[in-house]
């Protein structure tokens, strides 16, 4: 196999010839990668089943039920929007019975919130929604195709850990 004029071939675990980026090509690797993931984020938004609930307040539930109780400033941070406007989620998921809010017991001048069960039931609900939608997409692609999007889960794993520990510049496009 050739690698690219900004690779360098390598082999793997099982002896085949892979490329190796380099850093070269970590711009056009990026630029890649994040128009991936913007067609997926349109494709999971298409899988989703329509329950009133935006991205954001899926992943701020996903986030509680994964992380555990946190304050309010925590889950701004960790779903990139402002304390205010995680203020108003957290306000409407709690009207839908999916989220409660209590002090925090480290603190009692500040909040804790948590995933209740009902709001682990929806989460519960869409991932299956979605998994039976995708699994019908999935087996249209060739097995080669299949096995290429097994073999990228643990990068995907490792690019969605890596990103709390980047800090982004104020020179974000808006």
């Amino acid at each position: 196999m050739a690698a690219a004029p900004h690779e360098t071939p390598t082999t793997d675990l099982a002896g085949q010839g892979m490329p190796e980026a380099d850093p070269a090509g970590d711009e056009t690797l990026a630029a890649g990668v994040a128009a991936g993931i913007e067609r997926l984020i349109g494709l999971l938004r298409w899988l989703s089943p329509p329950s009133g609930l935006s991205l954001t307040a899926t992943a701020t539930l996903a986030t509680l039920e994964r992380s555990g109780p946190a304050r309010l400033t925590a889950l701004a941070a960790s779903e990139g929007v402002t304390q205010p406007a995680m203020t108003q989620l957290i306000a409407r998921l709690e009207e839908a019975g999916l989220v409660t809010r209590a002090t925090d017991p480290a603190d009692g001048r500040a909040v804790e919130v948590r995933i209740t069960a009902e709001g682990q039931a929806l989460l519960a609900r869409r991932r299956v929604y979605r998994a039976e939608r995708l699994a019908r997409m999935l087996a249209e692609l060739s097995p080669e195709e299949q096995v290429a999007l097994a073999a990228a889960l643990p990068a995907m794993d490792a690019l969605t850990s890596a990103h709390r520990g980047v800090p982004l510049t104020s020179a974000q496009p808006s």
